[in-house]
């Protein structure tokens, strides 16, 4: 694989995470309720392996409420 390939794989890759992490995160906000998150910051983590190479990277990080 050359260099090229290695980076459009990784950046589908990470465009698939993002995309598909702030739709979970908003539907989750959503289900809460305004009651629940308006004004308030939520811990967030997430946890990236990949199989086959023992690697584990962590962000975490928070994420607001809408006020």
């Amino acid at each position: 694989m050359s260099d090229e390939e290695f980076n459009m794989s990784m950046r589908k890759f990470l465009k698939q995470v993002g995309v598909t992490s702030q739709q979970a995160i908003e539907e989750a906000m959503r289900v809460a309720g305004s009651d629940t998150t308006a004004g308030k910051s939520f811990d967030a983590k997430v946890v990236l392996t990949i199989d086959g190479l023992e690697f584990e990277h962590v962000v975490s990080g928070q994420i607001a409420g809408k006020a």
